[in-house]
């Protein structure tokens, strides 16, 4: 098998295939783009995600904490808590995983988010370190807000630059590869693209706002993210390749590997549909966050505008960090 998300067909089937107990009390229940599940407990709501970190060497730490609480963001709701398992191979120190608690502990301090617990092993299972966190938010009974609930005519809205969290795991993991084509000052400011992957400040703000969707944009990159959202809401998109905002320093690094940044891994962007893209993109950047409107949710078919061709986007694969 390819590394990477499996095939969304495959996914898809298999997920369907084992939901065999459907509790009253789960609101919204997984399913494919769906980044959480949201359990009612009456006047609030518990909300829950969970991922792994294992596409970067660096940073796993800031990373995990950041990507299972942006999902739990991605419901407009705050994240209160994280579970954290860490997976390490015989060949690791008791250093490293010293450093991945420090790590974690100075992000959940920034997000006012509480370690609950978790498991911590050396194991010959994985040959790097992997590690693993499950976020747990609160909000208000049927505040939080799903990824299927896009609708037609919303105006599709991306957060901050594209590529974040992609461009940060080149410049940190793979320098080498890059080094020849990027200044020192766009080498720094790259590497610090890994302090703006939080997207709770725009989740919370949106999610007051009043937004029918949004999708933390992470592997498969904004396409990917646009045909999860798409698929769970049973519904279209028409974005425009002109309109989304990449970085001069992500467009260097993916036409010298010959990724595409559409498809990259994006932690640090939000997609958000909602009636009014400029109003909620003027609320955004009140609050210091830069926001774009890149299309709008249609009746069928996820397609892409380039230079004035339309072109379908296909079910994503792999995310491109795995092609480097």
């Amino acid at each position: 098998m390819e590394v990477g998300k499996l095939n969304w067909d495959d996914l898809k089937q298999i997920i369907d295939n084992n939901k065999s107990v459907a509790r009253d009390d789960v609101r919204i229940r997984s399913g494919i783009g769906e980044d959480c599940s949201v359990i009612n407990f009456g006047e609030y709501e518990c909300i829950v995600s969970t991922d792994p970190i294992t596409g970067a060497d660096k940073n796993i730490g800031k990373l995990a904490v950041h990507i299972n609480c942006n999902d739990i963001a991605s419901c407009g709701v705050e994240p209160v808590g994280i579970l954290v398992t860490i997976l390490v191979p015989p060949t690791a120190t008791l250093e490293d995983i010293k450093n991945i608690m420090e790590e974690i502990d100075e992000e959940t301090k920034k997000l006012n988010v509480e370690i609950l617990g978790g498991h911590t092993e050396v194991t010959e299972a994985v040959n790097r370190i992997v590690v693993s966190c499950t976020a747990i938010g609160k909000g208000k009974a049927l505040a939080a807000v799903a990824t299927s609930g896009a609708k037609l005519g919303d105006e599709i809205v991306v957060t901050k630059l594209l590529c974040l969290e992609g461009t940060s795991i080149i410049v940190n993991d793979y320098l080498h590869r890059v080094r020849d084509v990027l200044t020192d000052e766009e080498i720094h400011i790259a590497k610090d693209y890994v302090n703006s992957i939080s997207v709770v400040n725009e989740g919370l703000i949106a999610g007051e706002f009043g937004v029918n969707s949004m999708h933390d944009i992470t592997e498969g990159g904004v396409l990917g993210a646009l045909w999860e959202l798409a698929e769970a809401s049973n519904l279209g998109f028409k974005v425009y390749s002109d309109k989304m905002p990449i970085s001069s320093i992500t467009h260097k690094i993916c036409e010298t590997l010959n990724v595409d940044p559409l498809k990259f891994i994006s932690s640090g962007s939000m997609l958000i549909t909602v009636g009014n893209g400029k109003e909620l993109v003027n609320k955004l950047s009140s609050k210091g966050i830069e926001a774009t409107v890149i299309g709008r949710i249609t009746a069928d078919r996820g397609i892409l505008v380039t230079n004035g061709i339309e072109k379908d986007v296909l079910p994503p694969t792999r995310d491109e960090l795995f092609s480097i």
